[in-house]
């Protein structure tokens, strides 16, 4: 594949500043890596020591080729969100992202999210928003020459991390793509969805963002539907499938696909409503799983290179 040469755009510098900006005002705690674990001559595994969690979790990070080399230059990041009962490392496991981004100059970053794979600020537990967003970042800038230039990516809750985190900090990210994503959390029959999750992992259901009807507000405001005028001048990218209807019969995967193809569809409607631009994929059948997410990223890729400054 060419890669062309692609200049970073007025935009994306913009957002870039106003990165640096929203972390200077998060403050506060910072994250200190505790070891790293070298995998390939690019991948290494960090353990970072978090305020946010009370704990220490991982990050997969895939390095540029010239990162030995050029030691002067920064780069912008990738984000790479896992799905519910996953975890970090399935980026490299499910993907060659690795040969894929080879030649490319940027930081492709797989931080953890917990086994649910729900990004958020738990209700009086973990806050893996804050330390997505604020502290490894902050670990990237100051050990891995990370610029303020980031786009973000996910599977499933993933999917929903990256248009949450995208639209609950505007200007944070250069771009957002949701494979799948749980993208109107309050949509009939999705609250339900998400206890499962969190109740799967063992976890009481309401220690996410408490009721669903007491604690409504608080729903809303990590909903990425609610939050979507925040994604206003940031490219987006959405895809789901059908799922059962026009599927193959491979059951599960496609029942859970069908049960985010309306909050999905309710998501872009709104933006839609909002007159903020968003491509879109909508495909017949599809199942909830890695078969169809690389596909997409792969087709969201062109929008991601040129949020990042980087040959497609």
């Amino acid at each position: 594949m060419a890669h062309p040469s692609t200049g970073v755009s007025r935009r994306t510098v913009t957002k870039a500043a106003t990165a640096v900006g929203l972390t200077a005002l998060f403050g506060g705690r910072a994250a200190t890596a505790r070891a790293a674990t070298r995998l390939s001559a690019r991948t290494l595994d960090v353990s970072v020591s978090s305020s946010a969690l009370g704990r220490s979790a991982p990050v997969r990070l895939i390095l540029p080729s010239s990162f030995g080399t050029q030691t002067g230059r920064t780069y912008p990041v990738l984000y790479l969100l896992h799905g519910a009962h996953d975890d970090y490392t399935s980026w490299t496991r499910e993907t060659d992202i690795e040969a894929f981004t080879e030649g490319r100059d940027l930081i492709v970053a797989m931080p953890d999210a917990g086994p649910t794979g729900i990004p958020t600020a738990w209700r009086g537990g973990p806050d893996y928003e804050t330390f997505q967003l604020t502290e490894v970042p902050a670990l990237l800038a100051r050990q891995y020459r990370a610029s303020g230039v980031r786009a973000v990516a996910g599977v499933s809750t993933g999917g929903y991390g990256a248009m949450a985190h995208a639209a609950r900090h505007p200007g944070l990210f250069a771009a957002a793509a949701s494979y799948s994503g749980i993208l109107d959390t309050m949509a009939p029959g999705v609250p339900p969805l998400v206890d499962a999750i969190v109740a799967r992992e063992n976890l009481a259901p309401r220690s996410l963002w408490g009721s669903p009807l007491l604690n409504l507000l608080t729903w809303r405001d990590f909903n990425p539907r609610s939050r979507a005028e925040g994604l206003r001048g940031t490219p987006l990218y959405v895809s789901s499938g059908s799922g059962i209807v026009g599927g193959t019969g491979d059951w599960l995967p496609e029942a859970l696909e069908s049960a985010l193809w309306l909050s999905a569809h309710a998501f872009t409607d709104t933006l839609a409503l909002l007159r903020v631009p968003v491509t879109t994929h909508y495909y017949t059948g599809g199942g909830h799983g890695w078969d169809y997410w690389k596909g997409e990223f792969t087709a969201s890729w062109p929008m991601l290179a040129g949020a990042l400054g980087v040959p497609e």
